[in-house]
Order: structure tokens, then C-alpha cells, then sequence
């Protein structure tokens, strides 16, 4: 993401502060190795294992992990008529993987005949995440998506005045807050739950997964809806979040400044 999303030097318009032009098309890929052992399971059978995976950034998108013909269980593969065209990679074919009574339809994707500017993709296929029933970074299963390693996280403790309003009234107020930088987002803070007042919120149905955090939990005020999350059990990169919530909603107010003496 930091790589091909602004402010990033491959996304397609990476801002004007830089002593440096790039020769070549606004939409641009980079492929490098990644560098551990990847593998995925779908209905009890591994249907990738490699350790020559290549990670395809492309402009405005994630990065995708791209491997080796080789390295699939092609048995398990069917080739389908769909198609779709990309004006930077060629035309891409599809397959269905299928095993026993299951299959994910379309699930897999490549180039048999790639532009010969990206030609390099010859050879390479590549899975959609949310079909597999699980995937592992060596052997640690992740989730979400495989790791950048162009994308950070990093978790300060501050001394800050936070407070979050909400027409006035204060949900939240702390001063030892928690602050969330990452990679092409705006800085989060992170407030501890005795300081929140836990009363007004109300815990709803909403999850998501982030690779680099973990899995949150979302609450939502009366009139705003998802207002607030948290990660209970954060990954380790955001271990010092554990035990905090964070805010955000066009309801919400949020100041920051340091606090009073400082």
C-alpha cells in the first residue's frame, strides 16, 4: 500500500515535494519475491505451496501475491470461459478450483499470454483471498490479506489532551492516550476504556480484520452508528493498543493538545 497509494513514489500522482520524475505510465507495477513460504487450504487440501511467491504492486491497488504454475494444485484446478482484460497486464484467464463436493468458482487468476511489457507474469497465478478456507505466512495463518512489507504500523504512547464531543457533550477524555501511526492513514488515538464513557455506546454486529492489527470490534452512539472500535486481542505490531478504543464518525468531534502544564 505505501508503495502504490499516495504519497507513495508508484501511485499515480505522488504529490510535488521530490527531486525525482518517473519514466513510464501513470498506472505502474513492481514486482518483487516475497520472501517467506506461503501456503493455502480449501476444503481440507493445500492448494498452493510456495516459496517463490512474487508480490505485484500495481497503482491504486494492494499488493498481490503472484506464484508459480508449478507451485498449484493444478489436479484441482478447471479452466472456465471467463475472461477479463486489463489494459496494463493482457487478458486474464480464469479457473474454478474444485475439490470433492466444493468449489470456488473463478477463484483463480493469470496471464497465459501477458503484454510484453509485464511479461514477466508468464507462468504465474493468482488466488482470490476470501474463497480459501485459510491461509499461512510460513506457519502462522493470517488474515485479510498477506502483509506489505512497504507498510507500517507503529503504536506511541503520548501525552495528550483528548477529548471526543459529541454535539458538546463528552464521550471520551484522557490524557494518556495511545497514537496510531500507519502507512497512508490518518493518525488514530487510541483511549484507554476506563476513560470512555463505556454507557453511551452500545456494542454492535460490525467486525473487521486488518493483517498489521488484528481483529476489531465496533460500537455505535446513539445517532452514529460504528462510531468507536477497538482491537481486544491486537496483533503484535499493535500490542499497546489492547485494552483502548478509537473514534471516528462525522458526528464525533475529537481535539487533541498537550495537556495543561506541559
Amino acid at each position: 500500500m505505501s508503495l502504490t497509494m499516495r504519497p507513495g513514489p508508484l501511485a499515480g500522482s505522488p504529490g510535488d515535494q521530490v527531486n525525482f520524475t518517473i519514466d513510464g505510465p501513470k498506472h505502474r507495477l513492481f514486482m518483487h519475491e516475497f520472501p517467506r513460504r506461503v501456503h493455502a487450504w480449501f476444503a481440507g487440501e493445500i492448494v498452493l505451496d510456495t516459496e517463490r511467491g512474487q508480490f505485484l504492486h500495481e497503482t491504486g491497488l494492494l499488493p498481490v501475491l503472484y506464484v508459480p504454475e508449478e507451485d498449484v494444485r493444478t489436479d484441482l484446478l478447471v479452466r472456465t470461459d471467463h475472461t477479463t482484460h486489463c489494459p496494463f497486464k493482457g487478458d486474464a484467464a480464469y479457473w474454478t478450483i474444485r475439490v470433492g463436493d466444493r468449489e470456488a468458482e473463478n477463484a483463480v487468476w493469470g496471464y497465459p499470454d501477458p503484454k510484453p511489457e509485464s511479461a514477466w507474469l508468464r507462468g504465474l497465478m493468482a488466488f482470490y483471498w476470501a474463497p480459501m478456507d485459510a491461509w499461512y505466512d510460513e506457519d502462522e495463518e493470517v488474515h485479510g490479506h498477506l502483509r506489505d512489507p512497504f507498510h507500517r504500523v507503529d503504536a506511541r504512547h503520548a501525552r495528550r489532551h483528548v477529548r471526543v464531543l459529541r454535539d458538546g457533550e463528552v464521550v471520551a477524555e484522557t490524557e494518556r492516550p495511545i497514537v496510531l501511526s500507519e502507512t497512508g492513514l490518518p493518525n488514530r488515538y487510541y483511549i484507554p476504556a476506563e476513560d470512555v464513557r463505556r454507557g453511551l455506546l452500545t456494542r454492535s454486529q460490525k467486525r473487521t480484520v486488518c493483517p498489521y492489527k488484528g481483529e476489531a470490534s465496533y460500537w455505535s452512539l446513539e445517532g452514529a452508528e460504528d462510531a468507536a472500535w477497538s482491537y481486544e486481542e491486537p496483533l503484535v505490531d499493535a500490542a499497546k493498543i489492547a485494552g483502548h478504543l478509537s473514534f471516528d464518525h462525522d458526528a464525533l468531534t475529537i481535539e487533541s493538545q498537550p495537556p495543561p502544564g506541559a
